[in-house]
């Protein structure tokens, strides 16, 4: 696969986030339907940290054998990284948001939320774009094809999830700020795949990763807020359950595909 082909089609598996977007501009829909789209998107965020975490944490894990036989250096290393970098990820929103809003009362506003969500997971699809980099780099062509499709898949759920917050806000969202949520949220996608194709470092991988977790963390907790006041407590869980499954489900059939 030729360099230009792989930032093609790193660039169609980030930007399949915008097919999410248009959800932030709908518009007449009752409480109880902005509560449900709210929770389904946090379904999708809670599935999405724990594919995060398990793909951050497995680096470290397998860096155990190494400390096991007397060679704990990589083990150290990639362990400070992820505390550092979920570190960083959470508490950097949190700072950020505090100092910018210290004079409003409430929780940030429908775009605030939006961009933190977006900027979280552009996080995690550079780590994505990495993946596709380095498969399409070693020769292995179709199986950098089927990431492209799983990763599409899952960026349309990320899209939808981006969007959801400000689904029925009171002044809809202009195409040109959807623009600029998904050039945050599915531009490093393609990102990633360019440095993927020339540099390999799980070090970078663990970084990403860990810091995208983080920002979610507290990404995750606004939503939750936001979702007690709009719901009733089974219509957030029916609605939590559902974006968690249509998340799972994508992945599934992303490890299906690459069998």
């Amino acid at each position: 696969m030729s360099h230009t082909t792989a930032a093609l089609v790193g660039a169609i598996a980030g930007f399949s986030i915008f097919i999410g977007l248009p959800v932030a501009r709908m518009r007449g829909l009752s409480k109880a339907f902005q509560g449900f789209l709210n929770a389904v998107a946090t379904g999708v965020l809670l599935f999405l940290l724990w594919d995060i975490l398990s793909h951050a944490v497995g680096p470290v894990q397998a860096a155990l054998i190494g400390a096991r036989l007397g060679s704990p250096e990589l083990f150290i290393a990639l362990g400070l990284i992820f505390a550092l970098g979920l570190a960083s990820g959470l508490l950097v929103l949190i700072y950020f948001n505090a100092r910018l809003f210290s004079h409003q009362q409430g929780a940030p506003s429908p775009r605030w939320l939006s961009l933190a969500i977006a900027s979280g997971l552009g996080l995690h699809n550079l780590s994505e774009g990495l993946a596709i980099g380095q498969s399409a780099a070693t020769g292995a062509v179709a199986f950098a094809s089927v990431l492209v499709v799983g990763f599409a898949l899952h960026n349309v759920t990320e899209g939808f999830g981006i969007a959801a917050p400000m689904a029925g806000a009171d002044r809809p969202p202009s195409w040109a700020f959807l623009g600029l949520a998904g050039l945050i949220g599915g531009g490093p996608t393609l990102l990633g795949t360019l440095i993927g194709l020339f540099a390999t470092s799980v070090y970078l991988q663990v970084l990403f990763l860990a810091v995208a977790a983080g920002a979610l963390l507290w990404v995750i907790n606004e939503m939750f807020h936001i979702g007690r006041r709009l719901n009733t407590p089974p219509a957030l869980a029916w609605g939590l359950l559902t974006g968690f499954i249509v998340a799972f489900g994508t992945e599934l059939l992303l490890t299906y595909l690459s069998l």
